[in-house]
Parts: structure tokens; sequence; C-alpha cells
């Protein structure tokens, strides 16, 4: 494949921004669209063209906009659709691209469809959402559990049914069956797409459709108490049906109906279930995104192992794309530490495929411990004993040693960490050793090296603590060489490599020396070697 035919979003990094916590503009606690505006030229200096926005619609917030009760507008603590639109037009001036957030398989119980839909059992929009009867014996339809905790049923007073929702009762899931609810959503789409708007990240898109008879999912042999109580049973029959991969194609031909436009795939799902998303004639999701990095263990083996069975179950013309981090899970700094978690950025960032970055990893942030009393995310809420909630990983980006990081002049949503005064933009832009120096040096390394874009993917070595590959473009060729372990390692190259310059470290007073020979690496270092001919 030559350079040109790559398109946009295989060749850029994506950073996710979750509005709520990025920049307050209006002195409320809260991020919101002008505070987005306000910082794009950060964005553009650290090197980022696409840029991903967790949801912005109105919502009741019982699921921080996951919930969304009107599809089509924007959320008046974010600002309004005259927000959005000059959002839009900057991002585009500046040569980037946006990607919203998309949630298709439940709505809001605010939404008007759902209110219509509970007003009687026979309202034109019943069958837009999951309505059953109970058991003879008075149970639950079925032992269908939700994701933050309890049963996924919840019982209708007014019309005497059960209606199903895979998350809170907060959250009625759609009926993805009914071809009414298929030409709402995708009418939809196409107001966001007619807007200009580049691509969409669909939410759990394995979820979208459940077995037509709603089976008992099979327990969990595996189950451990520490573990969220959904984890009780296997969601064999409440997700990742047949039929859902028809539904992506379906969104993937809205999309086509335009030019240039691209769709990302939330999926937690084993590598070869993953694929299928990309779709048997590549017509499925654009990026089904590839979660590996965020669920193994931090161990050189499993992982290079996991990259080597992503690479081969990859279907022909496929895209792979990697994660580190995103608004669901621990960053990755409090999964491994902050010199580990500068090996996982140059891992990241020169594997093949898109990278996808979590606003605030560049510069370390790291899991801020929140109270009991002020933790505000359901899954939290809802099972307090088992440490699950996100907001940790969802405070308000570090900007400044200013108060309150200079994210805003009024009481920010979640409480900011204590390291704010150190671990901050400002002060890192100004330090060449310092985190996010070193991840804008790797994006544009990246960007400016085709094989570490583009090139040919082959491993060489994984041990204990060692993952070796090589990233190939015509006559280009980068041997990675990342140490997992806080242990000195050591490499003895092939034949191939005669010698090399290393034009990023992870110990800065490296970059440049010429390398040949055997390698050793200290505890946490990473290097990336141009191998010359």
């Amino acid at each position: 494949m030559q350079q040109q035919e790559h398109l946009w979003w295989q060749k850029e990094v994506i950073y996710q921004i979750y509005p709520r916590s990025f920049q307050d503009s209006n002195s409320d606690g809260v991020g919101d669209l002008q505070g987005i505006i306000s910082r794009l030229d950060y964005l553009q200096w650290l090197g980022i063209k696409v840029v991903w926005i967790s949801p912005i619609y109105p919502s009741p917030m019982a699921d921080f906009g996951y919930d969304i009760s009107d599809y089509q507008d924007i959320h008046p603590l974010f600002g309004g659709i005259r927000d959005f639109d000059q959002l839009l037009a900057e991002i585009h001036k500046r040569g980037m691209k946006l990607i919203l957030d998309l949630v298709p398989n439940h709505t809001s119980d605010q939404h008007p469809w759902f209110i219509e839909s509970r007003s009687s059992k026979d309202n034109p929009k019943r069958n837009w959402y999951i309505w059953e009867n109970g058991r003879q014996d008075g149970n639950l339809p079925n032992n269908w559990l939700a994701q933050f905790g309890g049963p996924a049923w919840e019982w209708d007073e007014l019309t005497g049914q059960y209606y199903y929702h895979a998350f809170l009762k907060e959250q009625p899931d759609l009926n993805w069956r009914n071809p009414d609810v298929q030409n709402a959503m995708f009418n939809m789409m196409r107001f966001w797409l007619d807007k200009g708007v580049d691509g969409f990240r669909v939410d759990v898109m394995w979820h979208m459709i459940k077995h037509a008879d709603l089976i008992d999912n099979p327990i969990n042999p595996d189950y451990k108490p520490h573990m969220a109580t959904c984890e009780q049973v296997l969601h064999v029959f409440n997700t990742d049906q047949p039929e859902v991969h028809d539904i992506v194609h379906k969104m993937r031909r809205v999309l086509d109906e335009y030019d240039d436009r691209m769709m990302i795939g939330e999926i937690y799902l084993p590598i070869h279930k993953l694929v299928a998303y990309y779709g048997y004639d590549s017509k499925g999701a654009h990026l089904p995104f590839n979660f590996q990095l965020l669920t193994l263990p931090w161990n050189a083996i499993a992982i290079s192992n996991a990259i080597s069975e992503y690479e081969g179950a990859l279907p022909q013309k496929a895209w792979p794309n990697w994660v580190l981090g995103n608004h669901d899970q621990p960053r990755i700094t409090s999964r491994v530490g902050l010199d580990q978690a500068k090996v996982a950025a140059m891992l990241l960032l020169t594997l093949r495929g898109t990278p996808t970055i979590y606003y605030g990893d560049e510069i370390g942030m790291r899991d801020v411990p929140i109270p009991f009393a002020e933790i505000q995310d359901p899954q939290g809420l809802n099972m307090p004993d088992k440490n699950l909630s996100r907001d940790p990983s969802r405070t308000p980006m570090q900007w400044s040693g200013n108060p309150n990081a200079g994210f805003s002049i009024a009481k920010p949503w979640l409480r900011i960490d204590k390291n704010y005064k150190v671990v901050n933009v400002e002060t890192q832009k100004k330090d060449k050793t310092s985190c996010l120096n070193y991840y804008r040096k790797l994006i544009q390394l990246r960007q400016s090296e085709p094989a570490l874009r583009n090139g040919d993917y082959r491993p060489l070595y994984a041990d204990n603590q060692m993952i070796a590959f090589t990233r190939k473009w015509e006559g280009d060729n980068f041997l990675v060489l990342l140490n997992l372990s806080h242990r000195p390692c050591y490499y003895k190259p092939s034949y191939e490599m005669l010698s090399g310059i290393i034009m990023a470290s992870t110990s800065m007073e490296l970059e440049g020396q010429k390398i040949s020979g055997n390698i050793e690496l200290s505890g946490d270092e990473g290097i990336v070697v141009k191998i010359e001919s």
C-alpha cells in the first residue's frame, strides 16, 4: 500500500476529550465547548489531528451524558448548537477532524421516545424498546444482569411489564430489531454528518442486539467477590449476537453516503470476536476499538503474543488500532507507574495502526482518590464495596499551577489531584525532559516517518522483560526495543541490524547516539532506532 492511499483516520493520532473535565469557560466548575475551543491550539501544538469528544447531548446525567434525552441538540451545561458549530469550524480551520460519541444502544428514560413507549401497551412506540412479561412464577423475564449492578429488568407499574436496561434503569435499551428505530437513528446520524462531523465513536456496539428469545445467560464459574456483580453470569445472549453485524453494516452505509467519514466501535470482546466487527466485506466499523493494552497484565510476553495474535487475526484490508486509556478504565500511570507509562506511550505510538490518547495521559495524570461522599459515577455508587468508581480517571485536566489547575475559577465538579502544581501542561511545556514533551516528540517522529505510521510490523523477540519489533516502509527500517520491567535487560540483534541512530528514548540523553552490536537497556527504558542500511 502506498503512503498516499492511507486515509486520515489511519495516519493520525486520536485524542479523547471528556468534556466535563477538559476546560471550564463559564465558571460553573464543569468543562464545556467554549473551553475545548480555547485549548485547540494546545492540541495542535501537541500534534493532534483528530479529536473525539464524549457525549455532549441533552441528558439528565444519570450516567454523565450516556443517557441521552435528545440526540440532535447540545446540553446547556456544555453550550448550545452555535457553540458546537463554532467548535467544528475551529477544528476544521486547523486541519483537524472531529469524532462525536454516538450512543445508539439506549436512551434516557426521559427521551420522548421512551415516554411515549411506556405510556401504554398499544402506543406506536411501544416496540421501540424491549418490553416483556414476567415469568409465570412471578420472577423476572430472565437472569440478565445490568452492568451497573442488579437485574437488567425494571418493572413498570403503569403498563404491568418489565423493560430491559443493560446499564442503569434510567437507560432503557432500544429495540434495534425494529426498522423504525433503525431509520430514526440513521437519520440522527445524518443530522450530524450534514453538519460536517467527520465520524462517530459508537458506544457499546456489541450490545445493540439481544437474543430474540431472551434466553437465560449461563452462570460464570470463575466469578469472584471483588468482580462487578454483572459478571456473575456470562453475557452470551444479551451481547454480540450475529444480527448485530447487519446493523453495523447499515450504519456504515449511512457513513458511506458522505465523503471521507469513519466509524469507531466500542467493543470489549476477545480478538477473534472483535475482528468480526470490521465486516466480512470490510464494510463494518472502520476501527473496532482494540482494548488489549487496557485489559492485559503488563507483561512483555503476554503483550507481545497479543500483538501478534491481533495482527494475525485482522481481516484483509483491515486497519489496526490501539488504546492505552479511556474514561471507563484506570489511567495508564496508575496501572503501571509513571516510568512504565512512558514505555507504554512508546509502544502505543510505534505499533502499526491508529493510536488513541486519553486526555491528561500526555502529562502523566494519575487516578485521583475520590472520597465516597463525593463519588458521582453510578458504577461506583451502586457497588460501593468494590472500588469500581470511574471518577478517579475523569478528574479535570491539569493545565497550570494556578488554583484548580487552571481548569476553572469555580469549584471543579470533581476534585483535582494534589500534585497539580508540578504535574501540569504549563510546567511541563518548559521542561525538555517532561512527559508532555516526550509525548510530543513521539507524535512528531511518528508523523514524520512513514515507516512508523504506515510500515509493516514484524515481531523480533520477547521475553519476561523485553519486547523487540521492527517497522519497515520502502527503504526505511526502525527497531523498537521496550523494557517492560524495572531491571536492566539485554538484546542481541540479528545480523540484519548493523548499526543505527536512536531517534527517541525514554532517557533523553540517549537520543542521537549511534548504536551497534548488543544493546543494553536500563529498567523502564525504551528506544526507537533508525537502522542504517
